[in-house]
């Protein structure tokens, strides 16, 4: 381990943020931690691989001031840009080094994705402003190739967080080579850090740092109503789901699960999110004969989730691993939904169970099992008293395990800032 590989960067007139899209609906934590650092006193600037396809953003969105550069999305979109990055990068004194590893890589990975990473990185490196000192890429995958070679061509310092999809679909060769060329790396899970940890020559560049969860835009609920039991001329029982509709969240198996509750539950099922399996996954309801029960909102601001949360009495997530090894890490959503004292039910999939203690502060059940599914979502339908006892325990351990200012204080730390005093909402 050498002296300084581990060690925070050292304060950065401006770091530049390469991030897959901005701004996001779904990747809120994201959002949050650059709002925080900012307010630490870190000037940022963001370059986005992508422009936005949501249609709104949250407020802290609206919060952020660092400015976005998008790059070619497509380089034939934008061939005289590229062409100039190209020829600017082709003078920088670590153009070989970069060209070498790009070619070491495309001969491994021989896909288009991987030569839209090289043009990205040479407009990258050839607009960087040069108060930018240091790069910082959000996920191991594309945003990090990005950043990696421009990191090289540029001799700039870089470092990254990992997250879930980003690291379990993303070859051990790869992400073997970014561990040992990356200043430090923060991943938002115990399963991650040591997955990537015994990948590294030097574990000690990996750093756990959970996102948590702002309080101040999650602040405690007013006092949560009793709620139904799914008996017939009482408010109907609402369960409500807040992801993306993709593989990994398993909303196919939850959509069978609650096809199986009994017929005299009186129940009904909210979700929130885009993706695309959305038509797909209508269209399965509507043959399990659950269209009257179903609520497929799309998705929405933060706070319109919020809203959702307070008037839900249950909350289902049943993520699972992927086909392509796709997984969740630790959905920021359970952490919501829980400090709305909301009862959570999950899967025993990567890191949840760092969150959620089955019978404690939640149920847990096996992935892919829509039969265990029903039976625990019967029974939180059908016992109130059990879902307001797991909401407010649940409610506890995020409020005094999985607090944002907490993570913000080890990332702070790593980009040579204080921490700051702060105080739970």
């Amino acid at each position: 381990m050498t002296a300084d590989a581990a060690a925070p960067t050292p304060p950065a007139a401006t770091v530049g943020v390469v991030l897959k899209g901005y701004p996001r609906l779904s990747e809120t934590f994201i959002a949050q931690e650059l709002l925080g650092l900012e307010r630490r006193g870190l000037a940022l600037a963001l370059f986005s691989l992508r422009h936005p396809t949501d249609r709104a953003v949250h407020p802290v969105h609206r919060e952020i001031r660092a400015p976005v550069t998008y790059l070619p999305e497509y380089l034939h979109h934008e061939p005289l840009r590229v062409l100039r990055g190209l020829a600017a990068a082709a003078r920088t004194p670590g153009f070989g080094r970069a060209l070498r590893r790009w070619l070491d890589d495309l001969r491994r990975d021989p896909t288009r994705n991987r030569v839209r990473r090289f043009g990205q990185a040479a407009v990258l490196a050839r607009e960087l402003p040069r108060s930018i000192t240091a790069l910082y890429a959000h996920f191991l995958h594309t945003p990090a190739s990005v950043t990696r070679y421009a990191a090289l061509m540029t001799g700039r310092p870089w470092s990254a967080s990992a997250h879930a999809k980003d690291i379990w679909t993303t070859p051990d060769w790869e992400k073997r080579e970014k561990l040992a060329e990356v200043r430090w790396l923060a991943t938002c899970t115990a399963v991650n850090r040591d997955h990537l940890s015994a990948l590294a020559a030097d574990p000690g560049r990996v750093h756990l740092v959970y996102h948590g969860l702002d309080l101040t835009r999650f602040p405690r609920p007013p006092d949560r109503p009793e709620g139904g039991d799914g008996s017939p001329g009482r408010p109907p029982v609402t369960i409500l789901s807040v992801g993306r509709l993709v593989e990994k969240k398993g909303y196919d198996h939850l959509l069978d699960a609650l096809a199986r509750l009994p017929d005299g539950l009186d129940w009904r099922f909210v979700h929130i999110g885009g993706g695309p399996l959305a038509e797909p996954l209508a269209a399965r309801a509507a043959r399990l004969g659950l269209d009257d029960r179903v609520d497929w909102r799309g998705a929405q601001p933060q706070e319109a989730v919020l809203a959702a949360y307070r008037s839900a009495d249950l909350f289902a997530l049943a993520s699972r691993i992927a086909r392509d090894g796709d997984r969740d890490g630790l959905p920021n959503v359970l952490m919501e939904a829980q400090s709305q004292e909301l009862a959570c039910l999950a899967t025993r999939v990567s890191a949840i169970p760092e969150l959620i203690l089955d019978g404690e502060t939640g149920v847990l059940v096996p992935p892919g099992d829509p039969g265990a599914l029903a039976a625990a979502l019967a029974r939180l339908i059908r016992d109130p008293g059990l879902r307001r006892r797991l909401g407010r325990a649940g409610r506890d351990r995020v409020r005094t395990r999985f607090t944002f200012e907490a993570g913000l204080d080890r990332l702070a730390e790593r980009f040579g800032l204080g921490a700051t005093d702060h105080h739970a909402a």
